[in-house]
């Protein structure tokens, strides 16, 4: 019996040390980050005439919900592949991994991929690129799809906050080229979380 007790007692250690858990706050400096980089003309991507007016972004409501432990699966012999922008930039990108979560009941995958330049740089060496686009897209948020930022994991769950997806900066303003959604990254659910659409 106490080796049964023992045993589930490490179960659980491990499964919780791997899951993180949603953090309201997390998310909340995400939007107060996000909108001073956007209010601020050093940093932001906006056009000068919706700068001047320029007050916050609009978000889905944070909700739990939206915060998922996927699992992960990284990906073998992948080759190095130029993707496609909204302009004539093709950077270079690796297929990193895969991620498996259930969303709303559906169970999804995306794949994450590594930007080959960005990799080389001690800022962005952990760096993933989650490009998703979903039933909302072209509706309540932007036609071309949303991002979000992750960081590689060291075991196989990371945890993805879609209440942290944002708009590629081409949202805003036509001067910035942006890598556009893989079609294998297009998910037949709505994801009512993130960053809405602009005006």
């Amino acid at each position: 019996m106490k080796n049964v007790i023992a045993f589930l007692v490490l179960l659980l250690v491990n499964f919780c040390f791997g899951q993180k858990k949603f953090d309201q706050k997390e998310t909340e400096k995400f939007q107060k980050t996000i909108n001073a980089e956007y209010a601020d003309p050093k940093t932001s991507p906006l056009m000068e005439e919706d700068l001047k007016t320029f007050k916050a972004l609009d978000f889905y409501p944070i909700n739990s919900k939206y915060f998922v432990n996927a699992k992960f699966v990284k990906a073998k012999n992948e080759k190095v592949f130029e993707m496609k922008t909204t302009g004539t930039r093709t950077p270079q990108y690796i297929k990193y991994g895969t991620l498996y979560f259930t969303l709303n009941g559906v169970a999804l995958q995306l794949n994450v991929y590594r930007n080959i330049e960005l990799s080389k740089t001690a800022e962005y060496k952990d760096h993933l690129f989650l490009p998703f686009s979903d039933l909302t897209s072209g509706k309540e948020s932007y036609i071309g799809g949303r991002y979000i930022d992750l960081k590689i994991p060291k075991g196989n769950t990371i945890a993805v906050d879609f209440n942290q997806a944002y708009n590629p900066y081409c949202a805003y303003n036509h001067k910035y080229s942006c890598p556009l959604v893989p079609l294998e990254n297009d998910l037949k659910v709505e994801v009512k979380a993130g960053v809405k659409t602009f005006h």
